[in-house]
C-alpha cells in the first residue's frame, strides 16, 4: 500500500465506525479536481472546491461521484481565465 492509500485509511479511521469508501478512480478524479482548482484561481481554491464537491456528492453512489468530479473537471478548465 503506498503512503497516499495508507494516509487515506488512517483518515478514514478516524471518521467513525462507518466511514465512506474511496475507489481509485475517484482518488485520482478528486487529485485531478484539486490540481485544476489550484491552477484556475489560487491553491488555496483546491481544498475548498473539493470540499464543496465532497458535500454535493455525499451519499452518491461510487459511479456517479466518479463522473460527476470528472464532468466538473471539465467545466472547470473550458472556464479557464
Amino acid at each position: 500500500m503506498d503512503e497516499l492509500n495508507e494516509f487515506i485509511e488512517r483518515v478514514r479511521a478516524l471518521l467513525g465506525p462507518n466511514p465512506p469508501g474511496i475507489g481509485e478512480g475517484e482518488i485520482e478524479a478528486v487529485l485531478e479536481l484539486a490540481r485544476v482548482a489550484a491552477h484556475s484561481a489560487e491553491r488555496r481554491a483546491a481544498p475548498v472546491t473539493t470540499y464543496l464537491a465532497g458535500m454535493v456528492l455525499a451519499g452518491a453512489a461510487p459511479e456517479a461521484r466518479e463522473a460527476f468530479l470528472d464532468d466538473l473537471v471539465v467545466k472547470l478548465e473550458v472556464q479557464r481565465p
